[in-house]
């Protein structure tokens, strides 16, 4: 096993900062936001895009009991974390604001990555077989081949993983923005 990339003590910091930080974010968004229509036009589908994927991801995750494999976890180990990154960088596009895409990625690499670390650390300990599965699925690029195991989409997952708060959050952040692009 690789040594971990971030300090546990840091990563355990950022894991509780991350909701913290998610606010400052709105409010750094919601301010420095310029949006116009043709930002709204390029950014919010692929803000969607992360959305679909999030919920993609939230309806095959059955947290703390078994370990994910089939959907987009076939193709990649954190569809949910992937799947904000498309929202941050659509919404990013769509306020038409260099600093706030900046500080996304920043929020991302400082807060995320170590997020990340640490539940791939928790998810090895419950699950022997995640070594095998992180071997052959990348964290956050893709893979186009993926497992040939089905499993359907399960709402109730969706529901259970409280995914729809991300859909509201995004249905508030693109009213925000096409109000701010029509005053």
């Amino acid at each position: 096993m690789k040594p971990p990339l971030f300090p546990k003590p840091y990563a355990d910091l950022v894991a509780r900062l991350r909701v913290p930080c998610g606010f400052v974010l709105v409010a750094a968004f919601a301010w420095f936001s310029h949006p116009n229509a043709r930002s709204l036009a390029a950014g919010l589908p692929l803000a969607m895009l992360g959305l679909g994927l999030r919920a993609w991801a939230a309806g095959h995750l059955a947290k703390n009991q078994a370990l994910a494999t089939a959907g987009p976890y076939a193709y990649v180990r954190n569809p949910l974390y992937l799947g904000t990154m498309l929202v941050a960088g659509g919404l990013a596009i769509a306020s038409r604001s260099a600093g706030l895409a900046g500080l996304f990625a920043l929020v991302f690499l400082c807060i995320y990555l170590p997020v990340m670390q640490l539940e791939e650390q928790h998810l090895r300990s419950l699950f022997p077989e995640y070594a095998a599965y992180a071997g052959r699925v990348p964290a956050l690029v893709p893979r186009m081949a993926g497992s040939r195991l089905r499993q359907p989409f399960r709402w109730s997952l969706y529901v259970r993983n409280r995914e729809y708060q991300a859909a509201v959050g995004l249905m508030a952040g693109a009213l925000l923005l096409a109000w701010k692009a029509l005053r």
